[in-house]
């Protein structure tokens, strides 16, 4: 990583770190109206990022709002950062907001879509955590349901999910599962849910108000191509005390290990064998693919 300030883009000009701004009649600041994505690059190449560019515009078609610049430009403005940035490993945060506007709720009030794109460094959790587990525990705040706003949007409102964060640090847990209204699980505060049992892999399903994650896409295809049992299913707290391993996707976390879940040890308290197989088949996937920076 170069020693100077990030250079942050802003709407098509790029800023020292201490310089990017945006107004205070921003809307995404104002009232967390606008979409997100989290992206991993690794190597010199940014993994999946036609699937994240294209997550990112069905997140803002499901608001109605425009994003000012095609796919393929946000595509080479992310890549174009980075390497602005000298950054070879790290995590891109991109973010569309409805731009400045009036005070007012109204979205129409605001007369373009304001793109930002930081490059940067990241590390989620330490490696012991990878080596031992993390602990979870059970979050009172719920998912968004489908009938308020579709868990499928990366909206930049995403106070519920850090309050749920908050409930799971003061429960002494690294991480928090969040319920849906009617008491199945969902998924984490930032990552999905995968468990072992007897042999099959199970996960929540997206209309459980889990997130169509990218990586636990990836790990999806992994699976496959592995040729051991999946099933998506309507999942509840009993399925992941009882469960043989659990672990965790996302683009920040990758695949992480659970060892404990309310209280309750899972499995033998370690790693097992399918979490094992599935991170080490997830750091070759992403240490061999992806679009080219530089």
């Amino acid at each position: 990583m170069s020693a100077e300030p990030l250079q942050i883009l802003i709407d098509g000009e790029y800023y020292a770190e201490a310089d990017a701004k945006i107004s205070v009649f921003d809307h995404g600041l104002l009232y967390g109206d606008g979409v997100f994505e989290g992206i991993r690059f690794y190597h010199d190449r940014v993994f999946r990022l036609e699937e994240h560019i294209d997550r990112l515009f069905d997140s803002a078609k499901a608001i109605h709002l425009a994003i000012p610049a095609t796919p393929a430009e946000v595509c080479q403005m992310v890549v174009d950062t980075i390497a602005k940035n000298d950054l070879h490993d790290g995590y891109v945060r991109l973010i569309v907001t409805r731009g400045t506007g009036a005070l007012g709720l109204s979205p129409y009030q605001c007369e373009k879509g304001s793109i930002i794109c930081i490059a940067s460094t990241i590390t989620l959790y330490p490696k012991e955590y990878y080596d031992d587990g993390l602990i979870l525990a059970t979050c009172a705040t719920r998912r968004p349901t489908h009938d308020t706003l579709s868990p499928s949007v990366k909206s930049l409102n995403y106070l519920s999910n850090v309050m749920a964060k908050v409930e799971a640090l003061a429960a002494g847990a690294q991480e928090g599962v969040m319920l849906n209204t009617e008491g199945y699980v969902a998924e984490c505060t930032g990552d999905n849910i995968f468990i072992v049992k007897n042999g099959i892999i199970y996960t929540p399903t997206v209309a459980s108000g889990s997130l169509n994650g990218i990586t636990r896409k990836a790990v999806m295809e992994l699976i496959e191509e592995a040729n051991l049992p999946l099933k998506e299913i309507q999942m509840a707290r009993y399925e992941l005390y009882t469960a043989d391993e659990m672990f965790l996707t996302g683009t920040a976390a990758e695949v992480v290990p659970v060892r404990e879940y309310d209280k309750r040890v899972i499995g033998d308290g370690k790693p097992g064998p399918v979490t094992q197989q599935m991170l080490a088949a997830f750091r070759n996937l992403v240490e061999t693919t992806g679009t080219p920076i530089y």
